[in-house]
């Protein structure tokens, strides 16, 4: 696990010079999909559904 929490620590770093450090819960769901790559799958579709916008939704004009 100490190659992994370096490796954590190595993406915070670079994250952080450019202005976007990891919370706490990015750190989590590295180490939770460590090695895994079902677990990885499922968190990088659940994410992109999250952060998603609709075709429909994106160019909606709202009055």
């Amino acid at each position: 696990m100490k190659d992994l929490e370096r490796m954590i620590d190595d993406v915070n770093a670079s994250m952080a010079m450019e202005g976007m450090p990891l919370t706490e819960e990015d750190k989590e769901r590295m180490r939770y999909c460590a090695g895994d790559k079902k677990k990885t799958d499922q968190v990088v579709a659940d994410l992109m559904r999250k952060h998603s916008v609709k075709a429909e939704d994106a160019h909606e004009q709202k009055l």
